[in-house]
Parts: structure tokens; C-alpha cells; sequence
């Protein structure tokens, strides 16, 4: 029988990859996106593709069912869709970390409720989360962001305990620098309304960061493209026994063995100098 996967956050970068792979490989995918104009230009290409907005209870819903009548059942849901609200933290307006957590966060959890019910009536499933690096270590002027994948972490390991005695499995990937648009989207929520970054004291370093994000290309040191995400996205599908953790680049091996070893104050050094 032929496996079917609901995917966020597929109008570029790595959902995208993911869904045109997936499909190419024989899976019957529904990808998601937040905008009608990009679910056209995915159906154009000949993928499945609904509009399933984060950020709204009533779009992830409809989404789903719309999804649902397309796949005929779910065995598989790819939780990708976010983006990053940079800054300092005591720049960061409630109101612009509240979002940031309603679509990293909240709107992750009712569409995976919404699945796993569906999951356990068929007495099986995955669900998968696209995670980060900056889910198991900080950066600085990325609070916002890291808060919503340390939340995401502390979930999804609470989820999968609770559903070991089903036939539900559920992994996180963590990827460090992929190549995407997350920094051009970083970028433009960096310089909105959310932070005043002329009038921040920060503001020397928010130049540093606005020059980062400006640069095209790999901005960063062992940046690798979509398809590693891919490879173990593939292996958490596939395997009879999915792995709990999936580390995808060399930072988020290096910085997950150093957070083991190394005392807080030292990671803290570490970290700092890496912004």
C-alpha cells in the first residue's frame, strides 16, 4: 500500500524538497503552504497541495480535512512550517514572541492532535518534527525562535513517552544551517515593526546580524542543502523503528556532544562568539 505524508511549510526550501522527493519516490503527499498562490504553483507541478495557514486554528483545520479527503488516511505528518523572529530578548515585544510560538509552537500541536487522533483509530502513524540546533543550544538574538524549539523538544519527547504503547512513532530532526529562504524571511521580520532596532542598544550587533542575513548563498560554515534533512526525514518514514533524535550537519553534532561535556558558563563563551 502506498504511503501517504502531510507536510507544512512546503513552498520553498526544505518541505519543498521533501514533498517534490517523497513523490517522486511513489508516496502520495499532500504539501501545505500558507499562501493560495504557492498551493497553485505546487498543484501546477503536479503535487497535492492545500493551504494550511500556523497561525490559524480554523485554516489548520480545514487544511486537514481538505488534506484528508485527498490522501483518503494519513500514516505520516512532516511538521516543518516556521520561521525565525530575531532579536535581542529584551527587545522582543510579547506580542512578537506570542506569534512566533503560535505558528513554531501551537499551531504544530492541534494539527499533530488532529493527526494522531485519525492515527489511533487506524492503530498506526508518524509524526515527524522538523526541529533545529537551536532547539538543543541558544544563540544569541535568536530568543524568540530558540524558546519555540525548546518548547517543540520538550513536547515531542513528552508525546512520544505517552504514545510508546501505541503503534505511533514520533522523531524529531534537528538540522543546523540548511540552504533556504529562513534567512530572508529572519531578515524581514528582523527590520518590521516587531523590534526598534535604531533606538536598541544592540543596535551595533543588529548590523552584524542584518549583514549576515543579507549575505546570498551559504552564509555559514558547513551549510548543506535540503536533501540531508531528506535522508533522515526518508529513514524516520521508512525504518520498522524510527529514531527518537536525528542530527542533520556537522554544528549540531559538535554543539550536541559539547552541551554534554562542557560546563554551562564555557558553552556560554562558546555560543556568544558564534553570533
Amino acid at each position: 500500500m502506498t504511503k501517504t505524508v502531510l507536510i507544512t511549510g512546503s513552498s520553498t526550501g526544505i518541505g519543498y524538497y521533501c514533498a517534490k522527493a517523497l513523490v517522486e519516490r511513489g508516496y502520495k503527499v499532500v504539501a501545505s503552504c500558507r499562501k493560495q498562490a504557492d498551493v497553485e504553483r505546487l498543484q501546477q507541478q503536479g503535487i497535492h497541495s492545500v493551504v494550511i495557514d500556523l497561525a490559524d486554528e480554523a485554516s489548520i483545520e480545514n487544511g486537514y480535512c481538505q488534506a484528508l479527503e485527498i490522501l483518503g488516511h494519513i500514516d505520516v505528518l512532516f511538521n516543518n512550517g516556521a520561521y525565525g523572529q530575531p532579536g535581542a530578548v529584551e527587545d522582543l515585544p510579547t506580542d512578537a514572541l506570542r506569534k512566533q510560538f503560535e505558528t513554531n509552537l501551537f499551531g504544530w500541536h492541534h494539527l499533530t492532535c488532529l493527526a494522531i487522533k485519525h492515527m489511533r483509530e487506524r492503530g498506526h502513524g508518524r509524526i515527524i518534527q522538523n526541529s533545529s540546533v537551536l532547539g538543543l543550544v541558544t544563540l544569541p538574538y535568536r530568543g524568540a525562535y530558540n524558546a519555540s524549539k525548546f518548547a517543540l523538544e520538550g513536547l515531542t519527547d513528552t508525546l512520544r513517552q505517552e504514545l510508546s504503547d501505541t503503534k505511533i512513532q514520533v522523531s524529531l530532526i534537528e538540522p543546523g544551517p540548511i540552504e533556504s529562504k529562513f534567512r530572508d524571511n529572519a531578515l524581514a521580520a528582523f527590520f518590521s515593526a516587531n523590534i526598534d532596532a535604531e533606538n536598541s542598544p544592540h543596535h551595533e550587533n543588529y548590523l552584524k546580524q542584518q549583514a549576515r542575513l543579507e549575505v546570498k548563498g551559504k552564509a555559514q560554515p558547513f551549510t548543506l542543502g535540503p536533501q540531508a534533512v531528506y535522508k533522515k526525514l526518508l529513514h524516520a518514514i521508512e525504518a520498522k523503528r524510527a529514531k527518537p533524535r536525528y542530527y542533520v550537519t556537522f554544528p549540531t553534532y559538535l554543539f550536541g556532544y559539547l552541551k554534554r561535556i562542557l560546563s554551562t558558563r564555557l558553552m556560554d563563551s562558546i555560543l556568544t562568539k558564534s553570533r
